[in-house]
């Protein structure tokens, strides 16, 4: 339900914008995408796909469509879209069940996922306690603790899709708390 006067808060996470040289897009222009879709006080965060912006819309899902559809009209991209509200930012920073236990916090990254996984995917997942990696499923987010190189582990935004069966997106622990920083302007 769209009201003109309440302005709504979100972060828009685009999975494989700029990645690997695949699906470049310059923010700038990005950015002038999203205010001809109607949205203000659109914002960037690094080359990746991150994106805050005002939208009167309530429904996250509707702006996910929107985006989507756009990306694939302008540019001919079939991207995953996540539409969060910033709230949901400040409790992954508060929640993160591993930030105790990390030595840097380099070590931490988080997963969205476009929809809540299947509990039984989740426990079918076995990761051996020799690599010292661990993940943690709340609701539409997986936590992440990679004490090695993410670059390397085998348990990558890639594992997590195949194996829960859902769309998702990561990013490193410095980019969640950036976002959430970025949306109390």
């Amino acid at each position: 339900m769209v009201n003109p006067k309440i302005m709504n808060t979100y972060i828009a996470l685009l999975r494989g914008i700029n990645v690997g040289g695949k699906n470049k897009l310059k923010m700038a222009e990005l950015r002038g995408q999203f205010t001809a879709l109607g949205y203000a006080h659109v914002q960037s965060y690094v080359q990746s796909g991150n994106l805050l912006f005002d939208s009167a819309e309530s429904d996250p899902a509707q702006l996910e469509n929107e985006i989507r559809t756009m990306l694939l009209d302008k540019y001919g991209y079939t991207v995953s879209v996540m539409v969060r509200p910033p709230d949901l930012f400040a409790r992954i920073v508060e929640e993160n069940p591993y930030l105790a236990r990390c030595e840097d916090t380099k070590q931490l990254y988080v997963t969205f996922l476009a929809a809540e996984p299947d509990p039984a995917a989740i426990a079918a997942i076995k990761i051996p306690a020799s690599t010292g990696d661990a993940f943690s499923v709340a609701g539409r987010v997986l936590y992440f603790f990679c004490p090695g190189s993410y670059g390397r582990t085998k348990f990558n935004n890639n594992f997590f899709e195949r194996k829960l069966g859902v769309a998702a997106t990561t990013r490193n622990w410095r980019t969640v708390n950036k976002l959430l920083t970025l949306t109390q302007r």
